[in-house]
């Protein structure tokens, strides 16, 4: 089968088919998928029942792994390597977790917008996404285009936004949700980074909103200005016609890119229906701040 992508929305995401995830793609490949990632943001890749080897294999083709995206969970209690991210309901039994489990509540802030790993010094590349087993209530992943929402901004905003740099934490992100049992080692893990507001496509140039969840100041702002000028600015980023909501089906393979993205899971009976999906991750070039310098 060739290579084919088909386009999901005018602004963002589409639909790839002619790979296959689970053996060694080539070089062509590879370069197809990143201009595919260019263009669209977020690629589509169905019935990729691939193993936890095969989709680390696929996901190298594309940069350096991020390790330990499992920030508030104990090596003990681990269900995968810490190289996935674990986004199940499951513990490492197969149970599913309770409702006051910590390491469900905490993942409840995937259900806000935000950009994996915004939150480290060098933030993600692409996010590859495999869904295992999922949920045909609920569940459904959203993108948002950074790009498009960066573009339709006013003259004045975007003068605004150009040289402003926030400050990203996981510990925003749950603080907005009530969670904020952090261990001490934890706190210092997730100590703020900073991250330009505006950053640029290293290939395309293409500008785009550096926004997430896990923002909880702009320097040089006083915090409550800060966030709300964030609030709205995420408000206006997240309008359904830059949004394209994915509706799983098992063996989707979902690749989006974090530099041009914003993304949350909606939610689902996570009480009562098993959702086991594994996340791979890419790191980018560096940090963001270092970037818009040069």
């Amino acid at each position: 089968m060739s290579l084919a992508i088909t386009p999901l929305t005018p602004h963002i995401g589409a639909r790839l088919t002619g790979i296959d995830a689970g053996r060694p793609i080539t070089p062509a490949e590879v370069a197809a998928v990143e201009a595919g990632m260019d263009r669209h943001a977020v690629l589509v890749l169905p019935g990729q029942a691939i193993t936890d080897g095969q989709q680390l294999a696929f996901t190298r083709n594309f940069g350096l792994l991020e390790e330990g995206a499992n920030s508030t969970v104990r090596n003990a209690e681990l269900r995968l390597a810490p190289t996935f991210a674990d986004v199940s309901n499951l513990d490492r039994d197969g149970t599913m977790l309770a409702r006051d489990n910590r390491r469900r509540m905490a993942s409840l802030g995937n259900r806000l917008w935000h950009s994996d790993a915004s939150f480290r010094a060098v933030p993600a590349r692409y996010s590859i996404l495999s869904g295992r087993i999922v949920t045909t209530e609920g569940g459904n992943t959203e993108f948002a285009d950074m790009r498009a929402a960066y573009d339709t901004l006013d003259a004045r905003t975007k003068a605004e936004v150009e040289t402003l740099v926030c400050e990203h934490s996981l510990i925003y992100s749950r603080q907005q949700l009530g969670f904020s049992e952090f261990l001490p080692d934890e706190r210092v893990s997730m100590r703020p980074v900073l991250q330009r507001l505006v950053r640029t496509h290293p290939v395309t140039g293409h500008k785009s909103l550096f926004l997430s969840a896990h923002i909880g100041a702009i320097v040089g702002w006083p915090r409550p200005e800060a966030m709300a000028f964030i609030r709205d600015l995420i408000e206006h980023a997240t309008q359904p016609k830059f949004v394209y909501v994915h509706r799983w089906t098992q063996h989707d393979l979902v690749i989006w890119d974090n530099r041009t993205t914003m993304h949350r899971v909606r939610r689902f009976d996570d009480l009562n229906i098993v959702r086991d999906m594994r996340r791979t991750t890419t790191r980018s070039d560096g940090p963001t701040v270092a970037q818009e310098a040069a």
